[in-house]
């Protein structure tokens, strides 16, 4: 890099130290990867019942369908983060201990519900 006019070189003997522009470019790159992990970090998963409602957000919701970003944007909002990234239903074999198991496979009880992840980032 050669900068006559105002007497910056990076030939010969200098008095001014010069930066490479690799290093400044690498230092920034480092930088803004930094601050976008750290911002992308703070993200949750929340496992709900997807309980009937009888205007059918429940299935718009375990479908991942568009009807559903709503009720996963409010539900997100409600628990003070900005939105919903990501919404689907749930197997009870995906969650580890929390779900009763279905004695026989039918489901009649209480325990019995479709789980729906929501997952919100602030």
């Amino acid at each position: 890099m050669i900068i006559k006019p105002l007497g910056l070189s990076n030939e010969g003997d200098s008095s001014f130290p010069v930066c490479d522009m690799r290093s400044i470019h690498a230092f920034l790159t480092c930088g803004f990867m930094l601050a976008a992990s750290a911002a992308s970090a703070d993200s949750r998963v929340f496992i709900i019942a997807n309980q009937a409602d009888g205007y059918g957000i429940d299935q718009c919701l375990a479908r991942g369908e568009k009807c559903g970003a709503h009720a996963a944007r409010s539900y997100c909002q409600s628990r003070d983060f900005a939105q919903a990234t990501a919404y689907r239903r749930v197997d009870p074999d995906e969650i580890t201990g929390s779900v009763p198991k279905i004695a026989g496979g039918i489901c009649t009880g209480a325990g019995c519900h479709e789980y729906v992840a929501i997952t919100c980032q602030r």
